[in-house]
């Protein structure tokens, strides 16, 4: 693993720090194949529930490393895309914590996570016009499916920030914190792995992916996603622990 990029386990959930504060967590090659690398470990280790993706120093991630940029070095993973994350996210939830600037490629991470945590002091946006470029890891395709077109379109075409008070607004973001963003995203997390592991994996799973099927398939293609689910000794477990008051011993099968 790239010192680019830490990662830290507890209590079933995997914290994955951008580790670059002296360039903003700048998104480089290294800490691309780093955060690819936590992302596999994440969905291979079962004892593991739910990631959080973060940045040292108080900045979430300030995009792309442009001294790399101009050296030809691109900060992308072959069929994972920017980040090692934006074409392809992990199966087990990801949460974004955003403390400062979650900007160009910054903002991509973040809406390639399932959930956003940020600080009441972050700033978002994808500047690239100004720069000459576009918000091509994902923003200007991403970003309407999470936010309405015309706002979506303002920030793409303007470069312009938004405050973490908007980006709430807007629904951008799930929770606003005046405290540490990390220490949220825990909280979140926390509320997440004490529910069955095979029932969060495929809630996830169609919500993800039912919007592209067509109307008349979609019962269809759920129950053939959530049918094991409702067999599964989690699901028996659940039922008996509701019953007998207790909290329930998750097994994932």
């Amino acid at each position: 693993m790239s010192e680019e990029v830490l990662t830290s386990k507890e209590d079933g959930i995997l914290v994955v720090t951008i580790n670059r504060p002296e360039a903003k967590n700048a998104m480089t090659k290294a800490a691309a194949e780093g955060i690819a690398a936590a992302m596999d470990r994440l969905d291979s280790d079962d004892s593991l529930r739910v990631g959080i993706l973060t940045g040292a120093g108080g900045t979430f991630c300030s995009g792309m490393d442009l001294k790399g940029f101009l050296r030809g070095e691109s900060p992308s993973i072959e069929g994972r895309g920017f980040g090692g994350i934006v074409q392809k996210p992990p199966e087990k939830p990801l949460i974004a914590a955003v403390e400062g600037y979650a900007l160009a490629g910054g903002l991509e991470l973040m809406i390639a996570c399932d959930l956003v945590v940020a600080n009441s002091g972050a700033k978002f946006g994808i500047p690239e016009v100004k720069r000459g470029l576009v918000a091509a890891a994902g923003g200007v395709m991403m970003l309407p499916d999470q936010i309405p077109e015309r706002i979506a379109m303002e920030l793409a075409l303007t470069g312009d920030f938004i405050d973490a008070a908007r980006a709430y607004e807007l629904g951008l973001i799930n929770r606003v914190t005046e405290s540490d963003a990390l220490a949220g995203a825990k909280e979140l997390a926390a509320s997440i792995v004490a529910n069955g592991p095979l029932a969060v994996r495929v809630s996830k799973q169609v919500i993800k992916q039912s919007r592209g099927w067509p109307m008349e398939e979609r019962y269809t293609r759920q129950t053939q996603l959530i049918a094991p689910v409702f067999i599964s000794e989690d699901a028996r477990e659940g039922a008996a622990a509701f019953a007998e008051k207790r909290k329930p011993n998750w097994k994932g099968k």
